[in-house]
């Protein structure tokens, strides 16, 4: 397209792709598996993944998406016509992901006005969640309001919308986050979940470890979504690329610290460390922090402080989603940004009603033990992901070459300071580690074996 929109600056780049990394992968998922693979032990392993295998993905995708000047669905085939069907790819995991994920961000919002309005006690009831996902309308209804949320900042574009809202969200995410931090770490008691947390413990470290670490760097980091890349294309050229990306990792890790800090603390008090509560997974959120919330002095306050710092975490990341799939209609069809907005929200409706009703009308509908929500995550996030992130690699180490990759990293001022530790990642050792990620992944959804 030859009037494509940009960012305003480096600071507004930052800030929209470290917001879109930080989502429910940080403020959720992150918390629950430090817990469950050792606390500092897994916090450790993650940091190396970052500043290795996180670095080496999201400068390619983000130098692939400024060099071409093209969305997911373009970019690859503009640098090799072999590689159409990887931007394909890379382009159907957002219209898999973004319908369900407002589907999670809807039950946010609910779950934030009810804390506001004083429901901490009925909230911590244990039939309270699946009393509420089960049914029929009201999932949608806040469904419907997470949606029209997004696709209206979507709607008034990248600098105007996506990056002015992510400059008011992103500081106020932050404040949040320290300050539900500092209180739950005043709680008795606390001291000793911070101290499972931060302390590692070598003995835990194993292979299972590593793969799950890694595999929360593409939920975290939003890699291999194609979103870099539309981010990418979005950023200035004088923007030094090398630097953002280094602040995005900082941002997005240090939230996912912050959730950590403000989850495991307050659920080892909660539950006299019981490692049971600790490591109750996807739950952790939507019942297991209520009850936690409901015992504490100022409960109301602080579930609504915290409910509403992940509605935030959820909008940054919904608005890169959408605006990732409205970018690759646009270039691929040159629709005008409203003609997108609007087919992708009425695709994103549609799609995301069956996820919605999966716990009650349909629920009915499951595979290998999945509801229809489940299994839209399984396919992108542990299938398609870790595809698109492996021929990705093959792609920039093998065809284009790192070089390529490397001339755009300098073009803003001539230096790439971690050029070999690029070269070295992402021919050699992330595709392997990839290629575990999927064979793990699939062989414990299917249950035919856990590493």
């Amino acid at each position: 397209m030859n009037n494509r929109s940009s960012f305003s600056g480096k600071l507004g780049f930052v800030l929209a792709a470290a917001g879109s990394a930080v989502g429910l992968g940080n403020i959720w998922r992150f918390p629950y598996l430090a817990a469950q693979y050792g606390g500092g032990t897994f916090l450790l392993v993650y940091l190396i993944m970052a500043v290795t295998f996180g670095f080496s993905l999201m400068i390619a995708e983000v130098a692939i998406g400024r060099k071409t000047g093209l969305s997911a669905i373009g970019a690859f085939k503009s640098l090799d016509s072999r590689f159409g069907f990887l931007g394909v790819l890379a382009a159907l995991v957002p219209i898999i992901i973004f319908p369900y994920y407002s589907v999670i961000g809807g039950w946010v919002i609910k779950y934030f006005f009810v804390f506001l309005s004083g429901g901490a006690s009925a909230a911590a009831g244990d039939d309270y969640f699946t009393g509420f996902v089960g049914g029929t309308f009201e999932p949608l209804g806040w469904f419907l309001i997470f949606l029209g949320v997004t696709a209206v900042i979507v709607l008034l574009g990248v600098e105007k919308g996506i990056e002015k809202v992510s400059k008011f969200m992103m500081p106020i995410l932050v404040l949040l986050a320290i300050g539900i931090s500092i209180y739950c770490l005043t709680l008795n008691g606390a001291m000793d979940g911070l101290a499972y947390y931060v302390k590692p413990q070598m003995a835990d470290v194993s292979v299972k470890t590593i793969l799950a670490a890694m595999g929360q760097l593409f939920y975290s980091m939003s890699l291999a979504m194609g979103i870099m890349v539309t981010y990418g294309s979005y950023m200035r050229k004088d923007t030094n690329l090398e630097s953002s990306v280094r602040q995005i990792e900082i941002f997005d890790t240090a939230i996912a610290f912050l959730a950590g800090l403000m989850v495991i603390p307050a659920v080892f008090v909660f539950s006299g460390g019981d490692p049971k509560i600790l490591q109750s997974g996807p739950s952790l959120m939507f019942v297991i922090l209520p009850k936690v919330f409901d015992s504490m002095q100022f409960g109301n306050a602080v579930g609504a402080a915290f409910f509403l710092l992940v509605i935030f975490a959820a909008l940054t990341s919904s608005i890169s989603l959408m605006e990732t799939i409205v970018s690759i209609f646009r270039d691929k069809f040159h629709w005008s940004r409203k003609s997108a907005c609007i087919f992708v929200a009425v695709l994103a409706l549609v799609m995301g009603i069956p996820s919605s009703l999966g716990f009650g009308p349909l629920s009915f509908i499951t595979w290998a033990g999945m509801t229809i929500l489940d299994i839209m995550d399984f396919i992108s996030n542990s299938v398609m992901m870790p595809i698109v992130a492996f021929f990705t690699c093959i792609f920039v180490g093998f065809f284009v070459g790192p070089k390529t990759i490397s001339e755009e990293v300098r073009r803003s001022n001539g230096k790439f300071v971690g050029e070999k530790l690029f070269t070295v990642m992402i021919k050699w050792i992330t595709p392997v580690f990839l290629i575990l990620i999927l064979v793990s992944s699939v062989a414990n959804a299917m249950g035919w074996f856990k590493l």
